[in-house]
């Protein structure tokens, strides 16, 4: 699985990047090749999907049997690798971290991306529940059946949203980071719970930029304790990998992964993927989430040959920024994507 913490990572903006060179990803999927001593639950040849703590973007991959999970007999390996970052992610949000009940409200951002299109379906398993999204007005058409009112991106969501709900909402779930971040908190009814699980502003160009870093800092939100007394709002941050990796909760994990496949096996929930690339194609893969151009998750198939280039393509490196995301490239992007059919 390729996510936008991968772009992160390869930029630099995390803390304590690890030091190269280094195997990239979080997430996979194949089969069982050869099991430790005391494995138990697993056999050589069966189906799983795992969590690794980097090196998942590998021909061969070794993790803890806590953080590997067998694969449904009518789910693919390329739905498989979609699965576990994204559906984990949007569950724990919205039932573990908000508490999402009948008859809510919830604003999520990037909502044709991976953790977008989970959090959609999951507030579908939910009675009544309304999903407020924005996303680049191209991606509009391909997802407006999975949100009940869809905004573009650029446009002024906050009024939108109070023009619908007068209140505001009960849950936002917040990618963005910088001046969303005061927004968000504003839309929130009272009891209401912001959290805040990414940071994608921080991402404009090629490179780390500290000019990106710094401004979308000074435009969050200064949160003030007293404010959120007098006002009753929850405010939350929630990272899964270091709920993995750093605070050991395999456990936990393991829960809330036997209830998504209980729901998928019950037909309500679906892994929606984007694309299949090579792992020569990484490059051009990552550039397409830097471009905010998938409506779904992108794979990496080491078994899969590179799509060979077309004449209009260019191997340069885009700079576009996340305020230039509808431009005209992405089209162009477009036309050498390996869509899956």
């Amino acid at each position: 699985g390729l996510n936008f913490i991968d772009l992160m990572v390869r930029q630099g903006n995390i803390d304590n990047p690890p030091k190269t060179p280094l195997v990239p990803g979080f997430e996979c999927s194949g089969i069982v090749e050869a099991l430790g001593d005391s494995v138990k639950g697993f056999e050589i040849g069966d189906r799983v999907m795992a969590f690794v703590n980097y090196n998942a973007w590998a021909e061969v991959v070794c993790t803890p049997v806590e953080f590997v999970y067998k694969i449904p007999d009518d789910m693919s390996f390329s739905e498989a690798a979609a699965f576990p970052m994204n559906f984990v992610a949007a569950y724990m949000m919205l039932f573990e971290v908000a508490n999402l009940r009948e008859g809510m409200s919830v604003l999520v951002h990037s909502a044709g991306g991976g953790v977008g299109q989970a959090v959609a379906q999951l507030c579908s398993t939910i009675p009544n529940v309304t999903v407020f999204g924005t996303a680049s007005s191209f991606k509009h058409e391909a997802i407006k059946n999975s949100v009940t009112h869809l905004f573009d991106r650029n446009a002024d969501y906050v009024q939108e949203v109070k023009r619908i709900s007068v209140d505001g909402v009960d849950i936002v779930l917040d990618c963005l980071c910088g001046e969303n971040t005061g927004k968000g908190l504003s839309l929130l009814k009272p009891l209401g719970t912001y959290i805040l699980y990414g940071s994608s502003n921080m991402v404009t160009g090629e490179t780390k930029s500290f000019f990106s870093f710094a401004k979308s800092w000074w435009q969050v939100e200064k949160v003030n304790p007293i404010k959120l007394y007098e006002e009753n709002k929850v405010i939350a941050g929630f990272s899964l990998l270091n709920l993995l990796f750093k605070q050991n909760r395999g456990g936990l994990i393991k829960g809330v992964m036997d209830k998504l496949l209980n729901l998928y096996n019950s037909k309500k929930i679906k892994p929606v993927v984007d694309s299949l690339w090579a792992l020569e194609e990484v490059k051009e893969a990552m550039q397409r989430i830097h471009d905010r151009g998938n409506i779904g998750k992108l794979i990496l198939d080491v078994e899969k040959a590179p799509t060979p280039l077309m004449a209009n393509d260019s191997t340069e490196t885009s700079e576009a920024g996340e305020e230039e995301e509808d431009h005209e490239g992405d089209n162009e992007n477009k036309e050498r994507m390996p869509f899956i059919q």
